[in-house]
Order: C-alpha cells, then structure tokens, then sequence
C-alpha cells in the first residue's frame, strides 16, 4: 500500500511542477476573440528580435496636415528602460501636463505656427500666456523656432507625441 501512494504522490508531484512551469501568457496579452493575430505584427517582429527580458519599442509613420511625411522609430531594452533615472524625465512630461500646452502642440502641427495664428484660436489666452507656455515647450524640446516668430513641433518629436497620446488613450 505504501508504493501506491508513493507513486500517487510522485505523480502529483509531477504534475504540479508542471503546471508551475508551464508559461501562461499574462491576462492582458490574451487577444480578445475575433482579433486577428496579425494585428499584432510588429509585436511578433520585436519579440523576435529582442527575446526575454525584451524592449520597448515605439514606432509611427505619419503624414501630417501640411503633407510632410515623417517616419520615427525609437527603443530601449527592458533592462535600460527599468534602470533608468525616471525623474529625469518628469520636467520633460511636466511641459505636456497643460491642456493649453497641449493644444498649442495641436495647433502648431495643423498649420498655426505663428502667436498671432495661435491667438485665434479659442481658450488659448493673451498673446503673454502663449508665449509662457511657447517657452516652456521650447524648454524641453517639444517645439523650436526654425525661423523668427514661427514654431514648429520638432521631426523627431512628432511620432513620440503622438505615441504618448495614444499610450494615454483608455
């Protein structure tokens, strides 16, 4: 009797370690029923590419209103992202945490590049307000001056803002 329940025992033991090892995927990475896999294209490219403990990819190809194309792709491996100093780039999200700032982004990729476009534009305030948060913009790079008295959101800065407004997207 004591061999049966030995072997019994053995085997669920067996059986337990192998479900402890078996690599469910996370709940979130369950595709919803009626989701093509192939959706998920450049998901399957970039687990290919950067296996465990992988990256962290983002990457857009955009024609904005006045027709420019731009093309970005940018990424860090999970490991540099983790160790990362992240505070260094609070002031960096700090200068989008303006629904004013925000707009004024908007605005300068539809065509209002000047402060006097800008001043048009409704709920933006005085000229001084605006160029208070130009300012800010301009500070931490969301925006320059590529001529006198004209703004424009920076190329490499494009698909990373429209990146972040998706990821904020629920």
């Amino acid at each position: 009797m004591d061999d049966a329940v030995d072997n019994r025992l053995a085997e669920l033991e067996r059986r337990i370690a192998a479900l402890e090892s078996a690599r469910l995927p996370p709940q979130d990475q369950v595709l919803p029923e009626g989701v093509d896999p192939e959706a998920f294209f450049a998901l399957q490219a970039l687990k290919e590419r950067y296996p465990a403990p992988g990256a962290v990819l983002y990457t857009g190809s955009v024609t904005l209103p006045d027709d420019r194309q731009l093309d970005w792709q940018y990424g860090r491996t999970t490991p540099d992202v983790l160790a990362a100093d992240w505070s260094a780039r609070a002031s960096a999200l700090a200068a989008l945490g303006h629904p004013v700032r925000l707009t004024l982004l908007r605005e300068i990729l539809h065509g209002r590049t000047t402060v006097s476009a800008l001043s048009e534009v409704e709920g933006l305030g005085t000229s001084g307000q605006i160029y208070h948060h130009l300012r800010q913009l301009t500070a931490e790079g969301w925006l320059h001056a590529p001529s006198r008295g004209a703004f424009a959101v920076p190329p490499t800065r494009v698909v990373p803002l429209l990146a972040i407004l998706v990821a904020l997207e629920r």
